[in-house]
């Protein structure tokens, strides 16, 4: 019998009009544009817009338009060849205050932006996107480690009983005093059993003195390590920016690539990637500020640090903290914002793992109604022009946001408060989340990439597969006739429904993924030739036209399923163990082997029901 419920029909129906909707916004070109952000609470409002206005029309650039969006400025130009002309304009104009990047802005109608329909991203081998070449600072990731054992060796003398004057850093390594009397080889014999890899040497000519040195294959194995550290937050870091599809990988032996395809948002892409950002939590050190800052006698084991805030005066305000890290940006877990319950100001909600957390709970404990600080760390890349030449250097930010007295024992879990504005709290949190960088890294090389081989690359790609799509078509019209026709509205709204998905996952479409599709055009052809030849068997052994066409699907149904399945599990294989260009064409082989087993199977016999059933005699059918 040939029936086909009316759920089912509502159900196509419904999902036809939603694949039609969500590919709609693939048919708006994207404009050509200049992003601007304010950097660190610079305002984006109409002051700024009629300033940008006025630089790019003072340069003769044409322009589309000039507007704020999404805490943004975003200027849309009418001549791509005029796109790095008004970035380098811009930059030189306004100069550390904003962030100014290139980038491609949406033109998808609001309407369909409201309901979440977006375009699909093309790959850097069809549109482009941004590359980052960043080289991570060697000399910084040498001197955080030989900081960290520093501080080991303190403890170590401490719990040895060893007495010292001082151990600090150097340029040759770390320099440990010892008090007059100290035995020099009882220190030594501390250092060892805590840290074998430390090579120790002990001066005659000062035999209270101790150099502490890194070996070769220790050196080694920091920069090794700060690397690959680096190259996983930095992941961490695009997932956060929600990128499809990223290219993070080594180059060389102290530099990162980062491909970001189909980039819109180039200026936060820059801002998360490129900064160093990273908190510590210091200890209050007893003494005048302000005495020390002036006389320049500070404690030893104390820094001056200023406050965000400023005094009555103007001038930021100073504060002694201790040189001992009690727990960093490294030892956290889970960062998010939030708003303080009784003062309903911004703050961070910190998680710490288990080693950072038993030494916040070690301090708190005997530090209860003494001082601890928060010290914002961030390092900038800058490069200036000194004497025509390039020079890249890195400024760091240290600011003190928060004093507070430590009013209870606390551990992994705690509250970071004092922050400027909401904004800066999510971005703070947003770094924090994804992971402190080992070292900081420099953007040396910053670019957007055009299509690999051109725009030949767009053309071939989907002249190749409406050729073999229209061949698909012409071909089952010319054979199965009337069932062609339904194979071939199958066909097109399992292209429909392909697009639609990939759109809604904000898949990246790449020449692979271009692949994907022309190879899933293949499965469901292969689909419907299974139904078409079932149909024609039974006709052959006699079958009615309306029992024949109700067997053919259901005697064909199941072999579809089965040979579709194993190409899924394939594609998931690659969907999970491949990279790059592997996961493009993955991921649109997977989505269409699903949608073409639903129109194949589904759709088509609804078609062929509506077409074929009722009541009326049939006595052939067109195939």
């Amino acid at each position: 019998m040939l029936e086909y419920p009316r759920w089912k029909v509502v159900l196509i129906a419904i999902l036809i009009v939603a694949s039609a909707i969500y590919s709609l916004p693939n048919l708006y070109p994207q404009d050509y544009a200049v992003q601007v952000t304010g950097n660190r609470g610079a305002p984006v409002d109409e002051a700024l817009r009629e300033r940008v206005q006025g630089i790019l029309e003072g340069a003769d650039i044409a322009i589309k338009s000039v507007a704020i969006e999404q805490n943004a400025l975003l200027a849309r130009l009418q001549r791509s060849d005029q796109q790095l002309e008004a970035a380098e304009d811009l930059r030189e104009q306004l100069g550390d205050q904003y962030t100014v990047a290139l980038n491609l802005a949406s033109t998808v109608p609001d309407w369909l932006d409201a309901i979440g329909a977006k375009s699909m991203v093309l790959g850097l081998d069809l549109q482009g996107g941004v590359e980052f070449l960043m080289q991570v600072d060697r000399r910084a990731a040498l001197e955080k480690r030989e900081l960290g054992y520093a501080d080991d060796i303190r403890a170590l003398l401490r719990d040895e009983g060893v007495r010292y004057t001082a151990v600090n850093r150097s340029a040759d390594g770390i320099v440990v005093q010892l008090r007059e009397g100290e035995d020099a080889g009882a220190a030594a014999v501390a250092i060892r059993s805590g840290a074998p890899e430390l090579l120790i040497e002990i001066p005659d000519a000062a035999p209270g003195t101790l150099h502490v040195k890194l070996t070769e294959e220790t050196l080694r194995s920091i920069i090794d390590a700060a690397l690959e550290q680096n190259i996983g937050t930095l992941r961490n870091r695009i997932n956060e920016l929600g990128v499809s599809e990223p290219v993070v990988q080594r180059q060389g032996e102290d530099r990162i690539v980062v491909q970001l395809p189909g980039v819109q948002d180039t200026a936060q892409a820059k801002k998360i990637l490129g900064a160093t950002a990273t908190l510590e939590y210091r200890a209050v050190a007893e003494g005048n500020a302000y005495e020390a800052l002036e006389t320049g006698r500070v404690p030893p084991d104390a820094r001056v640090y200023f406050r965000t805030e400023r005094g009555p005066d103007g001038q930021p305000v100073p504060v002694l903290l201790s040189k001992r890290i009690i727990v960093s940006g490294d030892q956290l877990t889970d960062a998010s914002a939030g708003f303080d319950q009784q003062t309903g100001e911004p703050e961070v909600n910190v998680t710490l793992n288990n080693v950072g957390g038993k030494r916040m709970l070690d301090f708190t404990t005997e530090s209860v109604g003494k001082g601890m600080a928060v010290v914002f760390i961030e390092r900038t890349p800058e490069t200036r022009i000194v004497d025509g030449k390039e020079v890249r250097t890195t400024k760091i930010t240290e600011e003190v946001i928060s004093v507070a007295n430590v009013s209870s024992v606390f551990g992994k879990r705690f509250r970071t408060t004092g922050l400027e504005s909401t904004e800066y709290a999510s971005e703070l949190a947003l770094l924090l989340r994804a992971g402190a960088l080992a070292a900081p890294v420099e953007i040396i090389q910053e670019r957007i990439i055009g299509p690999s081989l051109g725009a030949e690359n767009i053309e071939a790609g989907w002249l190749a597969v409406m050729v073999a799509f229209g061949s698909v078509l012409v071909f089952f019209v010319i054979y199965y006739k009337m069932f062609g026709i339904v194979t071939n509205i199958a066909l097109l709204l399992n292209m429909l429904m392909v697009v639609a998905v990939m759109s809604i996952l904000g898949a990246t479409l790449t020449l692979p993924g271009l692949a994907g599709i022309a190879l899933t055009v293949g499965l469901s052809v292969d689909a419907n030739v299974l139904i078409n030849e079932r149909i024609r068997e039974e006709l052959r052994n006699g079958n009615t036209p309306r029992g024949s066409i109700a067997n053919g699907y259901d005697k064909a149904g199941g072999t579809i399923i089965d040979a579709n399945l194993t190409a899924l599990l394939a594609g998931i294989a690659l969907l999970v163990f491949g990279t790059g260009p592997v996961r493009g064409f993955a991921v649109s082989l997977c989505v269409g082997i699903i949608t073409s087993m639903y129109t194949a199977v589904s759709v088509s016999r609804g078609i062929s029901t509506l077409i074929y059933g009722g009541r009326r005699k049939l006595s052939g059918l067109s195939i």
